[in-house]
C-alpha cells in the first residue's frame, strides 16, 4: 500500500508546466470571484487548484523519510504559489487599468468573500479536518472525497486575495489573506503527517500480528 501511495504522490508533487498553469488559472478565477463577490467562482477556483498534490507529497515524504520527494514537493508549492500570486497581482492591475475592476477594495465591494482575508479558529479546524480527509482519500483510493477537501479549504482563494490586495495596496487585507494561506497550508501538513503516521503505525502492528500468527 505504501509503495502505491508514494507513487501517486510522487506523480502529483512534480513541478511541471501543467501544475503551474492550474495554479495560475485557479487563482485568477478566485480573483475574479473576489472582485465580483461571487462565491460560485470561489468554489470553482478551489476545484481547479492543484495544490493538494505537493502538500500530500510533503506529508508522505516526512513519514517515509524521503528527502527527494520532500524537496520536489516544497519546490512545486513554492513556485506554484509564487507564480499564481504574481499572475493574480498582474491580472488585477490590468483590470484596474482598463476600468473593469472596482476602484477600491472594501468590505462593501465583496462582503460575501471577505472571510477569505479574515482567518479564525474555524480556519484551523476546517484545514485540519481537510488534511485528515485528504490523506484518507489518498490512502484508501477514494478520489471522490478529495474534491470535497479542495472545496473546504481556502488555500487558492487566500493566495488570490494576496495578489488582489497587493494590487490595491490594501495591506491589511493582504496580511489577513497571507495569514489565512499559511494557516491552511500548515494545518493541512500537520494533520496529514499525523494521519499518515498513525496509519503507518496501525499497518505495522497488524503486519506484525499476522506474522506472529503464522
Amino acid at each position: 500500500m505504501w509503495e502505491e501511495v508514494e507513487e501517486r504522490t510522487s506523480e502529483s508533487a512534480e513541478l511541471s508546466g501543467s501544475f503551474v498553469a492550474f495554479m495560475v488559472l485557479a487563482t485568477l478565477i478566485a480573483a475574479v470571484g473576489i472582485l465580483t463577490d461571487s462565491l460560485i467562482l470561489i468554489i470553482g477556483a478551489m476545484v481547479v487548484g492543484a495544490e493538494f498534490g505537493p502538500l500530500a507529497g510533503v506529508c508522505v515524504a516526512v513519514v517515509q523519510q524521503r528527502l527527494p520527494l520532500a524537496r520536489r514537493s516544497l519546490v512545486a508549492l513554492g513556485v506554484g504559489f509564487a507564480a499564481a500570486i504574481g499572475a493574480t497581482l498582474l491580472g488585477t492591475l490590468i483590470l484596474r487599468a482598463v476600468g473593469t475592476a472596482p476602484d477600491e477594495l472594501s468590505e462593501e465591494i465583496h462582503p460575501a468573500t471577505l472571510f477569505i482575508s479574515e482567518p479564525s479558529t474555524w480556519s484551523i479546524i476546517v484545514a485540519v479536518l481537510a488534511g485528515v480527509a485528504g490523506v484518507l482519500s489518498l490512502t484508501t483510493a477514494k478520489s471522490g472525497a478529495l474534491i470535497g477537501v479542495l472545496i473546504s479549504v481556502t488555500t487558492i482563494p487566500a493566495a488570490a486575495n494576496v495578489g488582489v490586495a497587493a494590487a490595491y495596496a490594501d495591506w491589511g487585507e493582504f496580511t489577513g489573506a497571507l495569514v489565512q494561506l499559511l494557516i491552511n497550508v500548515l494545518s493541512i501538513l500537520v494533520a496529514g503527517i499525523a494521519t499518515l503516521a498513525l496509519q503507518r503505525a496501525v499497518y505495522r502492528r497488524r503486519a506484525a500480528a499476522q506474522g506472529s500468527n503464522r
